[in-house]
């Protein structure tokens, strides 16, 4: 019989008890939340050996050294690095037989008065699995979406109890473990977007399928695969950064590199060629999900990898809510890329019915600032003459309205390459 998640007080405590698990709290700029909840719970001398806050980026310089960025993995590893030495250096010779050492550390930035966008964290821990073993270490970036400041620290020290917790109770299994980070918390509160683990417990694990696990177990709507095929921290490849999007199956033989190709060739000034991200995007918001997902999904991301393409895997349904993601990022142009058939069938309503204004209303959320729609030529299934975005066939009612998208450069056309060869 299922069982409800544990509440973070509860963790906390479970944590506490336990003598040969002792270790370091860090936290620096808005992450002041997690050590809080082991000591209000009792029983802290236990678990907490040092629980150590910056708040002044001067001090926090002099403790761990310049940084480029204060919220960034470079400092959260410069916290980790030097905080794991210091325990190390000074319990391991008095005590280290008979305790597992550890440190958490998070980097943080919430809304303030001066920032009014989501909050960002990095998140991490470094911990011996049994007393005086080589380190291992879990990495997370998480944004924090609430509207209020005081929520966004509250949801912080929940991720970051639920982290501490999840490498005690369950650090032989890194799926179960990071499902459990999310425990007490939805993602219109907190999505975490990669996850990067190391050292000899994770020496089996898939670090491309963990972040998979993220969009799969509802922790994050979307996660970033670089152009070699690594998990990224999204902002790292979309922040400011022009995209042509196209959203497919990406399988062998299915022709989506091809119209991906096409349309970055054709839609990318001279002034961006080497600024513009071509996207493909893979949606697992699909009713004809194969049995083994995990698999079908890396084969894919091996094949995009193999094209030097970077990749954007999303549970999202509608391309809308994909343009919404990107505006995260503060992209300055996206441009959705679709066959004319996959376009007409827009028109038919059907996979729009959950909203009040049907297309229309998909449409309008589309095509927001900065947002355009290319067409990439199919053809029709029962002459075999191409379909541009001119000539595609729309029920008479749309038909003013697609000459309107065209007119205003809303939706471009693109042209077809010749078939290629093999």
């Amino acid at each position: 019989m299922a069982t409800e998640p544990l509440s973070a007080g509860q963790k906390a405590l479970q944590v506490n008890l336990d003598r040969a698990w002792y270790g370091t709290i860090a936290e620096i700029g808005a992450g002041q939340e997690v050590a809080r909840w082991f000591f209000a719970v009792g029983g802290a001398a236990g678990t907490v050996a040092k629980s150590i806050s910056a708040y002044d980026m001067a001090v926090s310089d002099g403790i761990y050294g310049k940084g480029r960025r204060y919220v960034s993995r470079e400092r959260l590893e410069q916290m980790l690095d030097r905080e794991y030495r210091s325990l190390l250096e000074s319990l391991a010779p008095t005590r280290g037989e008979a305790t597992s050492f550890f440190v958490f550390a998070d980097t943080a930035a919430t809304r303030s008065y001066s920032r009014r966008e989501d909050g960002v964290a990095w998140l991490g821990i470094r911990f011996q699995h049994r007393p005086g073993s080589e380190a291992s270490q879990v990495v997370l970036h998480a944004r924090l979406l609430d509207s209020e400041t005081a929520q966004q620290q509250e949801a912080l020290g929940l991720l970051g109890v639920n982290l501490i917790h999840a490498v005690w109770s369950v650090r032989d299994d890194s799926a179960a473990l990071l499902a459990r980070v999310g425990d007490q918390l939805s993602r219109d509160r907190v999505e975490v977007d990669f996850a990067d683990v190391s050292g000899p417990v994770f020496q089996h694990s898939d670090v491309r399928r963990l972040n998979l696990d993220l969009v799969l177990g509802k922790i994050a709507r979307a996660v970033m695969f670089a152009s070699d095929g690594r998990p990224v921290e999204p902002s790292l490849g979309l922040y400011k950064r022009p995209v042509v999007v196209l959203r497919g199956s990406f399988r062998p033989g299915e022709g989506d590199l091809h119209i991906l190709a096409a349309a970055t060739d054709q839609l990318r000034p001279a002034e961006d060629r080497e600024r513009v991200v071509p996207l493909a995007e893979i949606s697992t918001a699909d009713s004809h999900a194969p049995a083994d997902v995990h698999t079908d999904l890396l084969e894919r991301l091996d094949g995009l990898a193999a094209a030097g393409l970077p990749a954007l895997v999303t549970d999202v349904g509608e391309l809308f809510r994909v343009a919404v993601y990107l505006r995260r990022y503060a992209v300055p142009r996206a441009v959705f890329v679709a066959g004319t058939r996959v376009f007409a069938e827009l028109f038919r309503e059907k996979p729009f019915d959950h909203l009040p204004g049907g297309v229309f209303e998909a449409l309008g959320r589309l095509f927001t600032p900065g947002v355009a729609l290319a067409l990439y030529p199919d053809r029709d299934a029962g002459t075999g003459e191409l379909l541009s975005a001119s000539t595609v066939p729309v029920p008479s009612e749309f038909r003013h309205l697609l000459q309107h998208l065209l007119a205003n450069g809303l939706i471009r056309e693109l042209r077809a390459l010749p078939p290629r060869e093999g």
